[in-house]
């Protein structure tokens, strides 16, 4: 049986994408396209099982809810969330404990293999820094998968102890250094002509470790959205990033 799938967002870059890639896969089929102005009241009508959100920070908690306390299963690619919009989840996943959520900052393999080779190199540095580099229509800054990479660089900094990294800085405009998240500098580049990039930048003694990634276009993203949907639903509760639904043990 397919999964039934309504795509939000589903006129955007991202959502239209995601439509024809849930529509080309044999296991999954899209009952519901919803975008700006429609009623979510569709996907309840269509049956939908799943709903995989590419809208705005300003309309995803608002969808999410919905889903959620209609009993559907929730992949979710927009930005912008922090501790309290995840807590606000937790609570409704809480009043229904057979839905999944998960909750991906960046749904490319090669990004997540990325933020996962970041963080393990980072015990072995004495510093890094993060440099994102984006097409100049995003609205947020830094990306979420910068600030996920310098959160998982920060827990595995700590983890072994790693003594704070040298800065002889006393004198700086604002933002020079980036924007610090968790122990890690953060600088964010809009530009046109830009996709989707990350540097992670580690430097000791004498060496120093590039780690970059790459999303050259949209199509890239949609093994990740596939791998989310197919795994959301047998996955009660929040996922937070969608390494957890890879095996990378």
């Amino acid at each position: 049986m397919s999964i039934k799938v309504g795509v939000l967002g589903a006129k955007g870059r991202m959502g239209s994408e995601a439509v024809k890639a849930i529509s080309a896969a044999n296991d999954l089929e899209v009952v519901a396209q919803i975008d700006l102005g429609d009623s979510l009241d569709q996907l309840i009508a269509s049956g939908a099982q799943t709903i995989v959100d590419f809208t705005h920070p300003d309309a995803v908690m608002g969808n999410i809810e919905f889903a959620i306390n209609n009993g559907i299963n929730v992949v979710v690619g927009t930005t912008g969330f922090d501790e309290k919009k995840l807590n606000l989840i937790k609570g409704w996943l809480a009043a229904n404990p057979k839905v999944g959520a998960l909750i991906a900052p960046n749904f490319g393999l090669g990004a997540v293999l990325m933020m996962q080779f970041a963080s393990q190199a980072s015990k072995y540095f004495e510093s890094v820094e993060i440099v994102e580099l984006h097409h100049p229509a995003k609205v947020d800054a830094p990306s979420g998968t910068a600030a996920r990479t310098a959160e998982l660089i920060t827990q595995a900094r700590r983890s072994v102890n790693k003594e704070a990294m040298p800065d002889a800085t006393t004198s700086a405009l604002d933002g020079a250094r980036g924007a610090k998240i968790g122990d890690v500098p953060v600088h964010s580049l809009r530009l046109r002509g830009l996709v989707a990039h990350q540097e992670v930048i580690l430097g000791d003694l004498g060496e120093t470790l590039t780690i970059r990634h790459d999303s050259i276009d949209r199509t890239g993203f949609m093994p990740g959205v596939l791998l989310g949907v197919r795994k959301v639903g047998s996955t009660p509760g929040l996922t937070f990033g969608l390494e957890h639904f890879m095996d990378l043990k």
